[in-house]
């Protein structure tokens, strides 16, 4: 089991949600924890929390969009603390609708920005320090959405199952050279991300169905469990694993399903 204290651990996404709960988790480990989001006033008054307790956390603003963001983010945090122990690539965004109501601009463009080429460009900007070192790991979240494509979250099971290719081939790249790259594929969860997907009453009827009833500091837990006991992938909750695999084994069986799925419920003004 790994021990993290002293390690230092950056967070995209880290102003509310998994990144949130995480930050605080990792901080109780007496991790150094750099906060990474745009909302720099939710962002400070984390910081202070894990302060309040004892724990080291400094707050860097950041569009993830923007390149020179995104350089300024891993120098900064170079500058201050010398490496980058844990890379936790949690920031992302969602849309729920049916894909011919998607717009070209958010609900394509920048949500594959934000979830698949900002996760790819803070990786590369984070790797070379951990290369240098021969140590590091890199925790990638993504979603069942990268595992199972359905119908209403066509542009973020794109962007998610890109994200799934990347974190596979980046850890048969370099895990011979010492670095661990982690992909966590959990199912719906409780947080400020399922509000704002969109106002889809057939996706909220179906995600009820579908309900994990798990916490945004549940999911964090076992992120922190993945850092002190690496591996290549987490499934939760674990009964999705059954899911995913028979997408796997019978995808005809699932295509007539959500096909069914969408004959029903896709209506055409």
């Amino acid at each position: 089991m790994q021990n993290l204290e002293n390690k230092v651990i950056l967070i995209t996404g880290a102003s509310s949600g998994f990144g949130e709960d995480a930050a605080l988790l990792f901080a109780k480990e007496r991790c150094k924890v750099v906060l990474a989001a745009r909302r720099i006033d939710r962002l400070q008054k984390l910081a202070e929390k894990i302060q309040s307790f004892g724990g080291e956390a400094i707050a860097i603003p950041v569009d993830l969009v923007d390149s020179l963001d995104v350089d300024n983010l891993v120098k900064s945090t170079i500058d201050l603390y010398g490496q980058i122990d844990i890379l936790f690539n949690n920031a992302g965004i969602g849309r729920v609708e049916w894909f011919e109501n998607h717009s070209l601009e958010r609900d394509i463009n920048t949500l594959v920005q934000v979830n698949l080429i900002a996760l790819m460009q803070v990786t590369h900007e984070v790797l070379p320090y951990m290369l240098a070192r021969r140590e590091g790991h890199i925790i990638n979240m993504i979603s069942v959405a990268g595992l199972i494509a359905s119908p209403l979250i066509t542009s973020y099971a794109a962007s998610k199952h890109g994200a799934r290719a990347f974190t596979d081939a980046l850890r048969r790249e370099v895990a011979p050279l010492g670095i661990k790259v982690s992909g966590i594929y959990p199912g719906p969860a409780s947080t400020e991300f399922g509000s704002h997907v969109g106002k889809n009453e057939t996706y909220r009827s179906v995600r009820s169905t579908f309900n994990t009833h798990m916490t945004s500091e549940y999911v964090a837990r076992r992120v922190l469990d993945v850092a002190k006991r690496p591996r290549r992938s987490l499934i939760i909750p674990w009964w999705y694993r059954i899911v995913t695999t028979f997408d796997m084994l019978f995808p005809v069986v699932v295509d007539w399903i959500l096909y069914a799925f969408s004959k029903k419920n896709h209506k055409l003004d």
